[in-house]
């Protein structure tokens, strides 16, 4: 019997479900989720094994027009996304204006790969406007097949999912069939921390925070981890940790709660704030920590 691989990426404009499409097709809660855009900064891989099939599920950063070298390697992973997929996922929803990145929607055009176009969010508009939208998309994107979905609800997640094992490709898999992701364990150490931060601060700080996991020493019934949280200036440092450091301890109970639940073991997490001025800008700073520039 013959066995279907393929790598499927989910490409679109910031914030408008990607990570939560991605968890729900992986069936694993892999990308940090929050309503503020620009949540998911790396591409990360969510792995499906079936004795027929391997499906490489590809979450990526939402398509920007980068200010600093930080959002300049979001976008290449987006564009490297682009490049390398046997199905492409491209995500909308009825709030984002259709023209907001012309030149990536060029780009989606002009690839040989299928498209299947998904309209998420559609629990939230009028029939009227979702035929509205779906018109304009069958205009725009002539070749793409189209999915009016709420991935939040699981509407016809199903669906979709049917029509990426159809297109799929036979091959061998690409990586051991027990894989369930490209990352390694610390990684997800890192982005539970970031999640808090994210939910928990406003304005520029959420997008000033790199958390790096500087230690982690496993046990067989715990983990050590040492967590260091860099933020772009010193004044920064004082949001970050808080009146007499509530903030960060708020941010220290709240992970290590997911982070024991990720890992399923007892976890003894340490966190602390250091300066990295204007790390978004700084190569050194930015390939040490898995971004790709050019």
């Amino acid at each position: 019997m013959s066995h279907k691989a393929g790598f499927v990426n989910i490409l679109g404009n910031p914030n408008v479900g990607k990570s939560t499409l991605s968890n729900e097709l992986v069936g694993e809660r892999l990308s940090i989720i929050t309503s503020k855009a620009q949540t998911t900064r790396h591409r990360i891989f969510g792995i499906v094994n079936t004795p027929e099939y391997q499906i490489v599920f590809s979450d990526t950063p939402g398509v920007l027009k980068p200010n600093y070298k930080l959002q300049e390697s979001m976008l290449k992973f987006s564009k490297s996304a682009l490049n390398d997929a046997d199905v492409i996922i491209y995500q909308t929803d009825p709030f984002e204006k259709p023209d907001k990145n012309d030149d990536f929607l060029d780009a989606v055009k002009s690839t040989s790969s299928p498209v299947l176009l998904v309209i998420n969010k559609i629990d939230l508009v009028e029939q009227d406007k979702l035929d509205d939208l779906v018109d304009f998309w069958r205009k725009e994107l002539p070749t793409a097949e189209i999915f009016p979905m709420s991935a939040l609800h699981k509407f016809n997640i199903d669906n979709l999912k049917n029509r990426i094992i159809e297109l799929l490709p036979e091959s061998p898999p690409f990586f051991d069939k027990d894989t369930l992701t490209d990352k390694p364990e610390r990684f997800f150490v890192s982005e539970i921390i970031r999640e808090k931060i994210l939910l928990h601060y406003k304005k520029e700080i959420p997008y000033s925070v790199e958390v790096e996991v500087e230690e982690f020493k496993e046990s067989d019934d715990r983990v050590d981890i040492r967590a260091l949280i860099h933020v772009a200036r010193e004044s920064q440092k004082g949001i970050i940790i808080g009146h007499k450091g509530t903030k960060l301890k708020w941010v220290g109970t709240e992970s290590r709660k997911d982070i024991e639940a990720f890992l399923n073991k007892k976890v003894f997490l340490s966190t602390y704030v250091k300066v990295s001025k204007d790390w978004r800008d700084q190569d050194n700073f930015l390939k040490g920590r898995g971004y790709e520039l050019k």
